[in-house]
């Protein structure tokens, strides 16, 4: 070959070109060889040694908003102080020689040959680092003026299972700390701040039972993957937050974290990120919640400490809830931290009386007492034994049959048609109709209505209701005989308007059924109702407010136990206005005093707050042009 030709030639400078290269070329031969066969077992042995940690991720939870846009739920940054014990490394292994010195002095003073056996060098190991991390520990709670005392039990449980996370220090740091951290963090080894969403309830009670509550919840029950650990999550447990739960949370994420032998962390790498959760725009008005909620407070109960009812504002043209309080309530942040049976709120959510985590609009069943009177009345009037102008002559009572005790008519003695009956609330007149028309067409009429749907039993005599179901029923009365749906959540829409989620709007006005009921009928009700309020007489005038034209019907019911009357369920259920109905407001107030004395000022502020309302979102008149 050439080049060997050139070789046998006394070139000098090519032959040692070619002793370089040859040289050059057994020098990484060798190189291969040490790393392939020599350091095979080192490499080997690493790798075996180093594996893998899946971390769980969870996602940003979605808002939760009003008919506005008014943020009811959403996410504040907590800034928390975590301690990152692999960086720790040099130091743990500086007092640990530090200490093994010290305790070998000692043990050779009386025993030259003493020797530490390996679970004393392992049990020195624990408290040297635990020594280590509490002096750091104290070192950032001084800067940060907060005492944290690390616990040992949790330090050491972290160290054994949770070596390659962070430790938590300090949570929620308020912007003074966050300064003071920021300016000293270079001197701390091992610390860092991080942000973390954390919910939150910015109107505090305010839709508390609506809106419900997160509950702690670090489960594997809904995961395909098994994951090493799983990052601090939350789950909706009642109300908004727990009916879509699953639209709320989104997407968790995945990391994947390297670790030696030991379990401290090496590196990190995200495999799937996590996508926040969804919106969910609710039906209710914030400003009317709110206003509702404080005239519930302040109803003029006749007993002491909280009042205990509910109210429910509806709009009778589609169903949807403007507003829907219920009393005594709860404050969904108090969830955020977890209560212990120690904490005064744990006690309140308990209390058996208060009863606070129940909805009274919709979890509990009242007696509808009078205005239930609406039902009878729509039953006689259709089936036609009730003539509206025929007078009954009422004693004051009313007997069953002899030898049965008397019924007290509040309404007194006098004569009655339907109108007059139905403005004093006459109970002798609706009995002596309701005997007339039989029991059979009174629960069919209720059937209208719905009632009872829930469990397919509609009693005998009297049906129990809730609030929302009373408030149902006047939307059908006041709209002309149609029975809506009730509509809370208007739509979903996710947060980031670039992903592929498609928003999910959930139509107003779905019908349930119609009444099928006349228009005289309707009429002869609606016309009592108007005249409850705006007649002298009438049980509902606490509830007038003028140019609204209210229509109500109050009601109370007595609270039996045995015999013994122990209370009364008041009642005041209404539509405004007469003519063209846009609101319905029903309010039920646990042992109050009657329904026109307790329930109708309660009914009377909520009214107050959507007649506001809508002169606020009037347009404003233009000013007159001038002529010059």
């Amino acid at each position: 070959m050439l080049i060997f030709d050139q070789l046998r030639k006394n070139d000098r400078q090519l032959r040692v070109l070619a002793i370089s290269v040859l040289s050059g070329l057994g020098l990484l031969l060798l190189g291969l060889w040490y790393v392939q066969v020599l350091s095979a077992k080192r490499y080997q042995t690493s790798q075996i040694n180093q594996s893998f940690r899946a971390v769980r991720i969870p996602a940003i939870r979605g808002k939760i908003f009003d008919a506005n846009g008014v943020a009811l739920a959403e996410n504040r940054p907590s800034y928390n102080v975590n301690l990152y014990l692999d960086e720790l490394r040099p130091y743990f292994r500086s007092a640990y020689s530090n200490n093994l010195n010290w305790v070998m002095r000692q043990l050779t003073r009386t025993n030259s040959k003493a020797r530490l056996t390996r679970n004393q060098r392992i049990e020195l190991g624990r408290l040297t680092r635990y020594q280590v991390v509490s002096n750091l520990v104290y070192r950032v709670s001084s800067l940060l003026h907060q005492p944290v005392p690390l616990q040992d039990k949790k330090f050491i449980e972290h160290y054994d299972q949770r070596l390659f996370m962070p430790m938590a220090v300090l949570t929620n740091l308020n912007p003074t700390q966050i300064a003071l951290f920021a300016e000293q963090s270079a001197d701390l080894p091992g610390f860092d701040l991080e942000v973390q969403p954390v919910r939150v309830y910015p109107h505090h009670a305010a839709a508390g039972h609506l809106l419900g509550h997160l509950q702690r919840d670090d489960s594997a029950a809904d995961e395909d993957v098994f994951f090493n650990y799983r990052m601090p999550d939350f789950r909706g447990v009642v109300g908004i937050e727990g009916a879509f739960d699953e639209q709320l949370r989104g997407r968790n994420g995945v990391k994947s974290v390297l670790v030696d032998s030991l379990g401290y962390r090496q590196s990190e790498n995200v495999w799937a990120p996590a996508e926040a959760g969804q919106s969910v725009y609710l039906t209710i008005d914030i400003a009317i919640q709110q206003a509702a909620e404080k005239a519930l407070r302040s109803a003029p109960v006749p007993y002491a400490g909280p009042v205990r009812g509910a109210v429910v504002v509806m709009d009778p043209r589609n169903g949807d809830l403007i507003a829907m309080a219920s009393d005594p309530a709860y404050d969904p942040n108090d969830f955020a931290v977890r209560l212990t049976e120690e904490r005064a709120e744990a006690a309140k959510l308990d209390d058996p009386i208060l009863r606070p985590q129940i909805n009274r609009a919709m979890q509990e069943n009242y007696a509808p007492g009078s205005i239930f009177k609406i039902v009878v009345g729509l039953a006689g009037l259709e089936a036609g034994t009730l003539d509206p102008n025929e007078v009954y002559h009422s004693p004051g009572f009313y007997v069953i049959a002899r030898g049965h005790k008397p019924i007290d008519d509040l309404a007194g003695p006098g004569d009655f048609n339907f109108r007059r009956a139905l403005v004093k609330s006459s109970n002798s007149y609706f009995i002596h109709e309701g005997l007339k028309l039989g029991v059979d067409r009174i629960a069919e009429m209720g059937k209208r209505f719905h009632f009872g749907e829930r469990t397919g039993i509609l009693p005998r005599q009297e049906i129990d209701v809730t609030p929302l179901q009373v408030a149902v029923m006047i939307s059908a009365v006041a709209n002309g005989g149609t029975v809506y749906w009730p509509r809370l959540v208007a739509r979903i829409e996710p947060q980031d308007p670039f992903r592929a989620d498609q928003a999910v709007k959930f139509p107003a006005g779905r019908i349930r059924g119609e009444l099928g009921i006349s228009r005289n009928s309707l009429n002869a009700v609606r016309g009592a109702m108007l005249a409850d309020v705006e007649d002298a007489e009438g049980t509902g005038t606490r509830a007038f407010v003028p140019g609204m034209r209210i229509c109500a019907k109050t009601g109370t019911a007595q609270i039996q136990q045995g015999r013994k009357t122990i209370g009364h369920t008041t009642w005041i259920a209404s539509f405004a206005p007469f003519d063209n109905a846009r609101y319905v407001v029903v309010v039920m107030i646990e042992d109050g005093t009657s329904g026109g004395a307790t329930s109708a000022p309660v009914a009377q502020q909520v009214y107050l707050a959507l007649q506001k309302r809508e002169s606020q979102s009037k347009p404003n008149k233009p000013e007159s042009l001038v002529q010059n």
